[in-house]
């Protein structure tokens, strides 16, 4: 049994891909086949390339109905419905909040109320109107902007892993950025791939946020080991990019009902077969936290989740899971 390792930087982050197989050179091929078309979909759903077919959309779907590729209409879909289960704590229109707090061309920064006010005005999925008949997508009003950032890393990887599944690949774990992982079978002389979450303190740490908030050297950085085999786990969190203000951390996960950073959780995990549920999942879980947590583990039957949320002693945390085991105490 062989073991071929591929990477490459797309979407922001990087991407890695390790196979198993009989053949090296055959597992090589499917793996670049499959980051071209993480490339593909990065040129296609990029809100920051101008030439992207969501630019396209962003910049012409307010003035009437805009043809779209039948794989991308499909995707718009799925998250229009997610968002709809998700009661709108998942919603790719989030683009004008994230504009207004400073987080789409930097570290973020206090809006203007009236700034942010407006952005508000223009988010919401009930404001993008999708026509199966003929594959078009149109805009309610003006300013309406798509951002799939919580959503395309997760396609992205499920379209990997089926051109791997097509090549014949049977053990292969792929990976974004490791907030999300897609596990096709298990590796060699095992019952699945095991990833772990880290404990939220050593999170933290790592990540400059909040360092007093770190364990001590001992303590274990693992929260838990999630078994992965045909399934994707996405991992959401609240650190990464944020700014202070006032003596307040503002994360960069923007809760689209109520158009401030999301206070719910400051870590989300889901697992379900398709990464591209996992992905929005998690967000959603991430911006209900422990309130909600329950409105989203009855979305999929076999979905296993966590959540963790703060508690009012500093660098505490309360951690709730449905059918993944927590290691260490919260």
């Amino acid at each position: 049994m062989q073991t071929v390792a591929v990477a490459r930087n797309a979407m922001a982050t990087r991407f890695e891909i390790v196979l198993h197989g009989e053949n090296p050179v055959a597992l090589r091929a499917a793996a670049e086949e499959a980051l071209d078309e993480v490339e593909r979909l990065e040129a296609q759903l990029s809100l920051y390339r101008r030439s992207s077919e969501i630019s396209h959309i962003n910049s012409r779907a307010a003035a009437g109905p805009v043809r779209v590729e039948p794989g991308l209409f499909r995707l718009l879909q799925r998250a229009q419905l997610l968002s709809r289960e998700s009661g709108g704590a998942f919603d790719i229109t989030i683009a004008p909040l994230m504009r207004c707090w400073g987080f789409m061309s930097g570290t973020g920064e206090l809006p203007d109320p009236g700034d942010l006010a407006e952005a508000r005005s223009k988010v919401g999925m009930h404001r993008v109107l999708l026509n199966e008949k003929d594959f078009t997508i149109q805009f309610a009003g003006e300013g309406v902007m798509l951002d799939l950032g919580a959503i395309g890393k997760g396609y992205a990887l499920e379209c990997a892993a089926e051109i791997l599944r097509e090549a014949g690949v049977q053990s292969a774990l792929l990976h974004g950025g490791t907030s999300t992982i897609h596990a096709i079978g298990a590796p060699p002389e095992a019952t699945a791939w095991k990833v772990a979450i880290e404990h939220l303190g050593y999170a933290q740490h790592i990540s400059g946020a909040e360092p007093a908030a770190a364990p001590t050297n001992d303590a274990d950085p693992v929260l838990a080991i999630v078994p992965l085999k045909d399934e994707a786990l996405s991992v959401s969190a609240v650190w990464g990019k944020s700014f202070e203000a006032g003596g307040k951390t503002y994360g960069h996960v923007i809760d689209p009902r109520t158009g401030a950073p999301a206070e719910g959780a400051v870590l989300a995990a889901v697992a379900l077969p398709s990464a591209t549920e996992t992905d929005a999942l998690s967000t959603a879980l991430l911006t209900l936290g422990l309130e909600g947590h329950d409105q989203i583990a009855r979305l999929r039957s076999g979905m296993r989740t966590l959540v963790a949320a703060r508690t009012e002693t500093a660098g505490q945390f309360r951690v709730e899971a449905r059918g993944i085991v927590v290691r260490g105490g919260s």
